[in-house]
């Protein structure tokens, strides 16, 4: 079976993508990077990808102004790399109509808590784990679903729990979460690779 092919749309720093392409070096994990886009022409993401010899491009409202131009390029820039599942990865923009019809329940995103609790937009980065911890969780941990029109709200794949500790800050909370996601977001592509999931449109 040849091995998936991912893209991965990033802003900051890309570690889960990190964490996906190491899978993939050290054989967890049956795929392989084809390309990294990011809309930040100095991101993490982008450096790491051409330490990787990954194909990696920016792509944002500077490189193409107009929204419609911009959802095209990432679309064409996917299909040209022949990217099979598409990887969020800490990407801050929403999914133009064209790249979300294209890739129709094969894009990817894994989101700091355990929705549908504490998603949608705003709640990104350290606001998820300040949420957690007012609203007096007992435990979070990362989700992996489906991306659609909306904010964190496709289905989910699979989650991972982490208790939320008494003496908890929002940075301890999302160090622990964090080490979740490095290991779930891998762990589920490897079930999509070997078709213990699967997408709709992936003929794989």
């Amino acid at each position: 079976m040849a091995p998936l092919r991912l893209g991965f749309l990033a802003s900051h720093k890309g570690s889960n993508m990190q964490a996906i392409i190491d899978a993939c070096r050290e054989g967890r994990l049956s795929a392989r990077p084809a390309v990294v886009i990011s809309n930040n022409s100095e991101s993490g993401a982008l450096a790491r990808a051409r330490q990787e010899g990954i194909p990696a491009c920016h792509l944002s409202g500077h490189t193409h102004p107009g929204p419609g131009a911009l959802d095209q390029a990432i679309c064409a820039a996917l299909t040209r790399h022949q990217v099979e599942v598409v990887c969020l990865a800490g990407y801050m923009k929403r999914l133009g109509p064209r790249t979300l019809a294209a890739y129709r329940g094969r894009v990817l995103n894994i989101h700091p808590a355990l929705l549908p609790k504490f998603g949608g937009e705003g709640f990104y980065g350290q606001a998820v784990h300040q949420a957690v911890l007012e609203a007096g969780e007992k435990e979070s941990g990362p989700t992996v679903h489906l991306v659609d029109e909306e904010y964190d709200h496709g289905p989910v794949l699979a989650q991972a729990r982490v208790p939320v500790l008494p003496n908890d800050t929002p940075d301890t909370l999302a160090a622990r979460v964090l080490e979740q996601e490095h290991r779930l977001y891998a762990e589920t592509l490897q079930r999509i690779a070997k078709g213990e999931i699967a997408l709709e449109g992936l003929r794989h």
